[in-house]
This record gives C-alpha cells, structure tokens and sequence, in this order.
C-alpha cells in the first residue's frame, strides 16, 4: 500500500522538492534514457550532465572501471554544450513534473559567468556550478580549492542569473568548511556537498592504468562515510540548505545525510546499476517518516544526537 507522506522539502525560494531524491550529475546524462524506465516527474529534481559553453568531447577509452565499493569514472566532462541543450534536450525535461537543476563548469570565471546567464531561461530552476575545475588564468588550481577565488567565480555567476544558484563543492580540500562559507558569503542559495575523490586502478597483466586517463574519480559507496562527514561538517559552518552527494544507494542512506544536515541528496551511481533505486528510495524514505511519526521530510535535517 502506498504511504502517503509530507516529503517535501524547499531549497530556495524558486526550488521546491516534493521529495528529497534528486538524480545526480553526469549520471543521469539528460534524462531521456532513464524515462524509458519509470516517470521521472516522481523524483524531486532532474540533475543533468554537466554543460559547458562548447561541446567538449571528453577522455580517452576506458572511461568507467567498477571498483569493490564503487566506481571510477574518468568520462572527462563529455558533453553536447549550452546551447544544443537548451534546443534538443531542455523541451524534452520541460514534460515531466519536477524541476529542472542544470550542472555547468568552464575553465574561465568569463566561461562560468556566460554559461550562467545563457542557461537563464524559462524551464530551468536552477543552476548547480561544478567548481572542480582548473582555472587557467591562475596557474591551474581548481577554483573550488581557494576560497578568494572561489568567492570571486560564485559572485560573477550570483549577478549573472536569476536562478536558484548551487555550488557543488570539490573534497579535496584542506578545510571544507571555508569553501562553504565563501560561497554562502558570494550569494549562492545552496551547496551540494560533494564530488567525486580522486583514484585509480592498475591492470596487473598489462602493468598499464586500467584508465585512458591514468586517474578518475571514485564514487559510490566507498566514499559515503567521508561524504557523511563532509555534509555534517559544512553543516555547522552555513546556513544555507546542502544537497548531499556521494554513495546513496537506499532510504537509510537519505535519512542518515539528512540527520547530517542536508536537505535533500543525490543518487548516481547507484542508478547505473540498477535504474530504479530511485522508486525504492522514495518510498523507504516515505515509510520512514510514517513509521516515525514525523510530519515532514524537513524534521530529519540537521537533527543528529550528539
């Protein structure tokens, strides 16, 4: 029997979710393969691939290796570029009943802040800046790894666009928690907390990295313990709502990073395996706050014993 529960939950004023189950970047590309398996206007958000102002074509072959607790990718960014997708993929995602989040990246704060203001547009809720990436005027460092430049990139893209701003925030970082209050501070209306950690794998037979490559970034199950402390450590640092990411594959695992202090999380390689985690997750979810007597998913967050 169907549990009928309040699970929704808000990130900003222009984003409600009527739960909080979101597909992650780069996982779910743009939609159209997982609607062939169920109704994508059951989850709360549409996370698309990640968008840059060209078409980038992406790493070499092999991309992806399957690790015990996970995976490597190493897809290198591969994507089609703003403006294909604003013409071939926005009309398609525009049928379903939830809300739109667009990732994006550049090399450029210029290629952040035009991005931005390209993907401003009717059909689109918000914007999720994927920060884990060179900057090319500064020698190279990732602009997530800097809180002043960081702070710099986020304020060019906050007057650039009129929609919900996120920053997804990179790992590899000495201390999270300045990166979170940089981006608060610069006007974002949200932080997804986080990405991918560096890794990879060896062919013993051929003494070759199993990745064209050489390295990629690890995901999956492996990585939520760190995530976990990742989310309840920005948690205590910002005010504004955290989307969480990294190894969710059941409701337990929504639950445990919305006690941490996200709003809503993430699901992407869990999706890969199998495409309709996301209906079971769902409803544990709902069955959890039934079986608990809470009223609303919003009561979980930020709500650890410690």
């Amino acid at each position: 029997m169907e549990i009928e529960m309040n699970t929704c939950v808000k990130i900003a004023d222009g984003l409600a979710l009527k739960n909080p189950v979101m597909s992650a970047s780069g996982t779910f590309a743009y939609g159209e393969e997982f609607s062939e398996m169920f109704d994508l206007s059951l989850l709360g958000g549409i996370v698309t691939k990640g968008l840059s102002l060209q078409p980038k074509k992406g790493n070499p072959c092999p991309r992806v290796y399957e690790t015990a607790a996970g995976m490597i990718n190493a897809i290198g960014l591969e994507n089609i570029g703003v403006d294909a997708f604003l013409r071939e993929k926005l009309p398609f995602l525009e049928q379903f009943d939830t809300p739109v989040i667009v990732n994006f990246f550049g090399n450029e704060e210029d290629e952040y802040e035009l991005a931005a203001a390209r993907l401003d547009v009717g059909g689109i809720s918000a914007l999720e800046m994927n920060v884990s990436c060179p900057n090319v005027k500064k020698g190279g460092i990732e602009f997530g790894k800097d809180p002043d430049i960081l702070f710099s990139l986020v304020s060019r893209v906050r007057r650039a666009t009129s929609r919900t701003l996120i920053v997804k925030l990179s790992p590899m970082v000495g201390d999270i928690r300045q990166m979170a209050a940089a981006v608060q501070e610069a006007g974002a209306d949200a932080i997804t907390c986080a990405n991918t950690i560096p890794a990879m794998a060896i062919d013993i037979n051929t003494r070759r990295p199993v990745l064209g490559n050489v390295t990629g970034g690890l995901s999956g199950p492996a990585i939520k313990p760190v995530a976990l402390k990742l989310v309840f450590d920005v948690h205590q640092s910002v005010r504004i709502p955290i989307i969480a990411s990294g190894g969710v594959t059941t409701y337990s695992d929504v639950i445990q990073f919305m006690l941490a202090g996200a709003s809503a999380v993430q699901v992407g390689s869990a999706s890969l395996r199998d495409p309709l985690c996301f209906i079971d997750i769902i409803e544990g979810t709902a069955a959890y706050l039934h079986e608990h007597s809470m009223e609303s998913a919003a009561e979980l967050v930020g709500k650890l014993i410690v």
